[in-house]
C-alpha cells in the first residue's frame, strides 16, 4: 500500500525505471508500442488484452476504440517521455485507483510483449511506480520542460524535438497522436512554450553531467 494514496481529480508526475538500468526499448516498434499502450489502457474496462486488440483488423479496432471513447477514462495523460530505460508521465488521476490501475495494465502488458520478443523471463521494472504530487501550475510547467528536456540531457538527440517518442511535439503543435490533453491545465502557446523551454536545454544537460559525475 502506497503511504499516501493518490487522490482523483488531482496530478501526478509517475516515473518508473528498467531493472538494473537495462535497456526495455530497443527500436521504433518497441517505442510506438509502448504509446499505443498507453492511449488503450487509458480507457475505462478495456474488454481485451492490447496483445488481442492488436490482432484485429483495423476496422475493428476502430470500431472498439469508439465505443471506448464513450466509456470515458481513468486517467488522463498530460505530457510523456518514453526512455531508452525509464518512463515520465504526467497523469491526472479521473477514477479511484485509476493510476495504479493504468500502470498495473501498462506495465506488465509491456513486460509480456518485451519478454516475447526478446526470449526472455521475469520482472522488467524496478519495483513499484512512483509518483509525486504537482500542486501548482508553476510546478507543472518546469516539469513538462524536465520530462521534455530528458532525450537532449541524456544525449540522444541535439533537439527535443528530435526525439520522436515524448508529447514536445504535441506541444508544439506539429503533431497530434491524440494521447496527450494539456491546453485546459497550461495556459501558454506553442511558440512560447518552446522558448521556455529550449531556453534551459544546455542548463539542464548541464546538470545532468554533473549528477552523474557526483554519482561515479
Amino acid at each position: 500500500m502506497r503511504k499516501e494514496p493518490l487522490v482523483t481529480g488531482h496530478l501526478y508526475h509517475v516515473f518508473t525505471k528498467s531493472i538494473a538500468g537495462y535497456r526495455i526499448f530497443r527500436s521504433d516498434k518497441d517505442y510506438q508500442r509502448m504509446t499505443e499502450m498507453m492511449k488503450y489502457y487509458s480507457y475505462q474496462h478495456p474488454p481485451m488484452k492490447f496483445s488481442t486488440y492488436r490482432n484485429l483488423k483495423s476496422k475493428n479496432r476502430a470500431k472498439l476504440i469508439g465505443e471506448l471513447e464513450g466509456r470515458g477514462r481513468i486517467v488522463e495523460i498530460l505530457a510523456y517521455c518514453i526512455m531508452p530505460t525509464h518512463l515520465h508521465l504526467v497523469l491526472v488521476q479521473l477514477k479511484d485507483d485509476g493510476i495504479s490501475l493504468y500502470m498495473k495494465n501498462l506495465l506488465n502488458s509491456y513486460t509480456r510483449y518485451f519478454n516475447t520478443q526478446n526470449d526472455r523471463k521475469g520482472p522488467l521494472w524496478q519495483g513499484r511506480f512512483k509518483s509525486v504530487l504537482v500542486e501548482t501550475d508553476e510546478q507543472l510547467l518546469h516539469l513538462t520542460r524536465y520530462i521534455h528536456l530528458n532525450p537532449t540531457s541524456d544525449n540522444l538527440v541535439d533537439r527535443p524535438e528530435d526525439w520522436q517518442y515524448s508529447s514536445y511535439n504535441e506541444y508544439l503543435g506539429s503533431c497530434d497522436k491524440g494521447l496527450c490533453t494539456f491546453s485546459p491545465y497550461l495556459n501558454i502557446t506553442s511558440e512560447t512554450y518552446r522558448e521556455f523551454v529550449e531556453g534551459m536545454q544546455d542548463y539542464q544537460r548541464s546538470l545532468s553531467i554533473l549528477k552523474d559525475l557526483h554519482m561515479e
